[in-house]
């Protein structure tokens, strides 16, 4: 399990095409000295297996699938990505819950910097299916960063960023139109599947008890 909160910026080193797999190998100063063969972390937001790993450099093996369905089908070596390691049971919760399963792409469409401040807004565009786990302040993570919506419109999500999120992630090597992971707020899914698998069970009741 992640948190969202990006440690380290690493960068694609080698893109290998194999039989059936591709290999992907990323910099890492300072976290790959903390990785075990067969130790997790999440890159941009995708939960990887070590397979290879040299003091400043980590490699995974990719199915077809994972190219297929996340962000790195637009990776090119020197592209950087978002390097977080799994959180520690006695760790800070900082972020929110994040699995490294990306539910989906979205698209880039800008980082702006708002007027008369130093923050930015990031907006994207989302997949219509995944709209209904996304709210006004809720959580969402882009491209394995923890954020929190500040508005959706249709399918157009709009988050407020902060400098040191812009000079920590990758956001800031974004161009209008690339494609970015996507991973909803858990409990919303969860949420989701205890109200359509018991009638009994309304969106009001879980507010009232708790949930």
């Amino acid at each position: 399990m992640f948190t969202g909160i990006i440690e380290e910026v690493g960068r694609v080193i080698q893109i290998a095409r194999g039989s059936g797999t591709r290999g992907l190998t990323v910099s890492s100063e300072r976290l790959a000295k903390e990785l075990r063969k067969g130790d997790s972390i999440a890159v941009s937001g995708v939960c990887l297996t070590a397979v290879e790993i040299t003091p400043e450099s980590v490699s995974f093996d990719l199915a077809e699938e994972t190219w297929k369905r996340t962000s790195f089908s637009r990776l090119k070596e020197g592209a950087p990505v978002n390097l977080e390691l799994p959180m520690r049971t006695d760790g800070r919760f900082g972020g929110h819950i994040v699995q490294g399963h990306v539910d989906g792409v979205g698209k880039f469409l800008a980082l702006d910097r708002v007027n008369r401040a130093d923050d930015y807004c990031l907006r994207i565009e989302i997949p219509p299916e995944l709209t209904r786990y996304v709210i006004s302040k809720g959580s969402l993570s882009i491209e394995g960063i923890s954020l929190t919506v500040a508005k959706i419109e249709g399918t157009q999500v709009t988050a407020a960023i902060i400098p040191h999120t812009v000079a920590a992630t990758n956001l800031k090597s974004l161009v209008p139109g690339d494609v970015v992971n996507l991973e909803v707020d858990m409990i919303a899914k969860y949420v989701e599947k205890m109200m359509r698998g018991n009638g009994s069970i309304t969106l009001e009741r879980l507010v009232r008890e708790g949930f």
